[in-house]
């Protein structure tokens, strides 16, 4: 059984932190969590949130979502509708923050993807390391598709670099001429 080199996760006592470098610094790693979680309740629960922090030096912090005017009057008064211009306000944050969300995710997919043609090329590599004609039969459908697909990339760039290698060739030549 291999042993642990770290201690894990594990509960830390509820005290306060005396030396004030390491206050600091579990101020800025708390406040970006809470944010974090901020944000995931207003994305998964569809919630107004607001938070003010106070930094152990005095300095304010503040997370509000929509808006500060948005959450400032639904606090003063719940059961009260926002104003025009709060309202169109609101409603386009919400809008920028859903966009953003769904770009997030869309970026998230495109990692994905990239990850996974990470590992299939990592795979090629492993093979034609090995010899190609000795794996390829192991090779099913979809893999036999793709390994085509990147020997075309490979023959186009490939061709593609050549051209711009004669071609530089001949305007260097045509220049000293």
């Amino acid at each position: 059984m291999v042993s642990k080199k770290t201690r894990g996760r594990q509960k830390i006592p509820m005290k306060k932190i005396e030396k004030q470098d390491d206050r600091y610094t579990t101020f800025s790693k708390r406040r970006k969590g809470l944010y974090k979680k901020a944000s995931e309740l207003v994305t998964e629960c569809d919630v107004d949130i607001a938070m003010i922090l106070f930094s152990p030096s005095g300095k304010p912090y503040s997370f509000f979502h929509p808006t500060t005017d948005a959450i400032v009057s639904r606090f003063q008064n719940p059961d009260m509708q926002l104003s025009g211009t709060t309202g169109i306000v609101a409603a386009h944050a919400r809008n920028t923050v859903k966009q953003l969300n769904n770009r997030l995710e869309e970026l998230d997919t495109i990692k994905d993807v990239a990850v996974g043609q990470t590992k299939f090329y990592d795979q090629v590599a492993e093979t034609r390391q090995r010899g190609w004609w000795e794996s390829i039969e192991q090779l099913n459908p979809d893999e036999v598709t793709k390994f085509e697909a990147w020997l075309t990339a490979a023959r186009f760039n490939m061709n593609y670099r050549l051209n711009q290698l004669e071609n530089g060739a001949s305007t260097s030549l045509g220049c000293e001429v």
